[in-house]
């Protein structure tokens, strides 16, 4: 059980890693107020993903004999979605509308509630969680005793890193640079083209070469 959880954490923490529309919103509310505001906004993300997981984990448990049936194929539509966001990520400009750093203030409900409706707003989010599930082979050998510790785990995960990540431009928001995300934001990208290329290539291969 205690391996389960380790995989929950670390899913709450790769659900949470790629530069999307939540992130820059928790980036804008670190730069612009502080990383308390920027925290908060990350919190709204991390119960959008705790909801996601919920949803994953009794959708797995449903569809079980379908994932292993289809595997494949789930593979080449995640790496097509994973490639979607690489190139979205290294070729737009998400901080055109960026403010300035302002006077630090505390956490406010609008942060929150900015935070959950950007995330509802992505739908891709619940199957980046989905395959993230199926990709670390989470299981429940007790599912009634077993889903809490899961999503608590899930939801530790989320927060730990928007709570580090919060902090870290918030702390440096005076001098920050958009030059430096924005060639941070590039290589990310590339690097989750590359990822999803390779899993929809490798998956395309397979599934070819399996009804030779």
């Amino acid at each position: 059980m205690l391996l389960q959880i380790l995989k929950a954490f670390i899913i709450g923490i790769c659900a949470s890693v790629p530069i999307g529309p939540v992130a820059i919103l928790v980036l804008q509310k670190s730069l612009s107020y502080g990383s308390r505001a920027g925290f908060a906004t990350g919190l709204g993300a991390t119960t959008v993903d705790t909801i996601y997981a919920t949803i994953s984990i009794f959708a797995l448990a449903i569809a079980r004999d379908f994932i292993g049936a289809h595997q494949l194929w789930i593979f080449l539509i995640g790496g097509l979605i994973i490639s979607g966001m690489g190139f979205a990520m290294a070729f737009k400009d998400p901080f055109r509308k960026m403010k300035s750093a302002q006077e630090e203030r505390g956490p406010s409900i609008r942060d929150y509630l900015q935070a959950v409706a950007t995330a509802l707003s992505n739908p891709g989010a619940i199957f980046v969680m989905f395959a993230l599930f199926a990709f670390f082979k989470v299981s429940l050998s007790h599912p009634k005793a077993g889903v809490f510790p899961i999503l608590l785990a899930v939801a530790l995960g989320s927060m730990s890193y928007w709570y580090l990540f919060s902090r870290a431009f918030g702390h440096w928001r005076r001098a920050f640079r958009m030059a430096t995300i924005m060639w941070l934001n590039r290589v990310t990208g590339i690097v989750l083209i590359i990822i999803g290329i390779t899993v929809f290539g490798g998956s395309l291969f397979d599934l070819v070469f399996k009804r030779l």
